[in-house]
């Protein structure tokens, strides 16, 4: 288990809760499990993959945004902080040295991820097209401008059209066909 619950440690050797709580405890203060958030921990010596961690700290979500556009190499920019979607709240997590940010959209428009492995362990991300539209429909809201640099080869312009449609936003639409040849 790349990470695990207190009640799966309780469930796995039949422990209190009481006691459960107290060995996650002494664990996490002797660093021999990491404290991923409330309640959510991994075992220090083998911490899972980040990508992993993103899709377990909030679910349902999928990497997306800038960082997908950085690990499938259409922009040419490094992306530190882990940025995904989800159909839930928005929230941002900061768990061993790592941000991760979850930006809410339209339970509609939740779609457009693939399954990548890492580590032997599956993570959910956003394929290009839709990394591209998740980016682009967040810096109009928050009024930035649209991205300019990105290699327009790896982008199918009608996959990335068929996702701004999703969004039901007319202005998405017109920003992803002037951006795109």
């Amino acid at each position: 288990m790349p990470v695990f619950t207190a009640a799966d440690i309780q469930a796995l050797f039949g422990l209190s809760r009481g006691a459960t709580v107290m060995l996650l405890h002494r664990y996490t203060s002797r660093h021999f499990t990491l404290r991923l958030k409330r309640g959510l921990y991994a075992l220090a010596q083998t911490p899972p993959p980040e990508l992993f961690v993103a899709g377990k700290l909030y679910e349902p979500s999928y990497v997306s945004r800038e960082f997908a556009l950085s690990f499938h190499r259409v922009i040419p920019e490094n992306v530190y902080e882990i940025t995904s979607v989800t159909p839930k709240a928005t929230r941002r997590f900061e768990t061993n040295g790592q941000i991760y940010t979850y930006r809410k959209i339209k339970k509609m428009a939740f779609t457009g991820y693939i399954i990548e492995k890492q580590k032997g362990v599956s993570f959910r991300i956003a394929d290009a097209e839709k990394a591209l539209v998740d980016a682009s429909y967040f810096r109009l809201l928050d009024g930035l401008k649209p991205l300019a640099r990105f290699d327009r080869g790896k982008i199918k312009p009608t996959k990335a059209l068929g996702y701004a449609a999703l969004f039901g936003n007319q202005k998405l639409t017109d920003l992803v066909k002037k951006i795109l040849p």
